[in-house]
This record gives C-alpha cells, structure tokens and sequence, in this order.
C-alpha cells in the first residue's frame, strides 16, 4: 500500500499465542510490507546464546543485532523447546530488551512500508503506526493454537503442558 511518498506502518500487538504473527503475515503479503516478527528475535537472541555461550551476552548480542539481516532467520530452526523456554527468560531481561527494541526501531525507520507484530509494538516501538490491531483470544484457543504449531516439531508434546506454559 504505497501512494507516491506516502507510507504506512502497522503495529500487530497481543498475547502469547493469539495469532499475532499469522495475522501480520497475511497483511504484510496482501499490501507488500516488509515483516518484522519480536518474537522471532527473542528466539534468535536465546539461540545465539545457547549455541555460543558468550562470556558477555550483553555485548556480544549487540554486536550480532547490529549486523543481523532479518530475512537470513528464515533458514534457522528457532522453534526448539529449549530456545523457547529460554526467550521466556531472557525476555525479562532489561538490557536485552533494549537491543532488541533498538533493533526493531531500527527496520521500521528503513522500511517505511512495514508491519510489526509482538507484544508492546503498539506501545514501545511503533507507537505512532498508523494501524495498531490488538489480538486476543481465550487460554483454550491459544492452547490448542500454540499446541498445533509445536507438535509439528515434537510429538510428544501434550495439550496440557502447552496451556500450563501460556
């Protein structure tokens, strides 16, 4: 959705599971927009942590956001259970969230024409986006919503504890 020198950016905010990023992704395809997905880069942050086991995550985390080419994360399995209980950690993690946040604020003043999903997109780095969706839905749907996306890669995952981790 590109009108000569008019741009737009779309902040796709809500909790854990409730379709954030399939949502954000059939927008960003429909009108062109670039695609930034926070959770993916919390899961790439805890991969390059458990892979690398820097002795200062702090600087070495800067040093990869800052060269990171968002598109090459396509090709990485990010979607490990251990990778996802540690985004969980690390997302609390102050200092992390700033050179994520950094990153994030970063891809939107390149990409004019871009959409944005994650928690507190709406709020902390896009707050000025032209088109805020907040997406929500009951524990019991973004259990079997969540359950469905993580079976695929490990079968013996259980319902139970999909809804427990929510």
């Amino acid at each position: 959705m590109k009108y000569k020198n008019k741009s737009i950016q779309i902040a796709c905010d809500g909790g854990a599971a409730t379709g954030k990023s399939t949502g954000a992704k059939m927008i960003s395809k429909k009108y062109k927009l670039k695609f930034l997905s926070s959770g993916l880069l919390y899961r790439y942050a805890s991969y390059l942590i458990i892979k690398n086991k820097p002795k200062n995550i702090l600087n070495f985390l800067n040093n990869k956001f800052q060269k990171l080419k968002y598109k090459n994360l396509e090709n990485i399995n990010l979607h490990d259970p251990e990778i996802s209980e540690y985004s969980s950690i690390i997302a609390k993690n102050n200092n992390i969230r700033k050179i994520l946040k950094k990153f994030q604020v970063n891809f939107a003043k390149k990409h004019k024409n871009c959409c944005i999903e994650g928690r507190d997109i709406s709020t902390k780095i896009l707050p000025n986006s032209d088109l805020k969706f907040f997406f929500k839905c009951s524990l019991k749907t973004a259990a079997k919503r969540r359950f469905k996306e993580l079976k695929r890669k490990d079968s013996s995952i259980k319902l139970k504890n999909v809804r427990n981790a929510l």
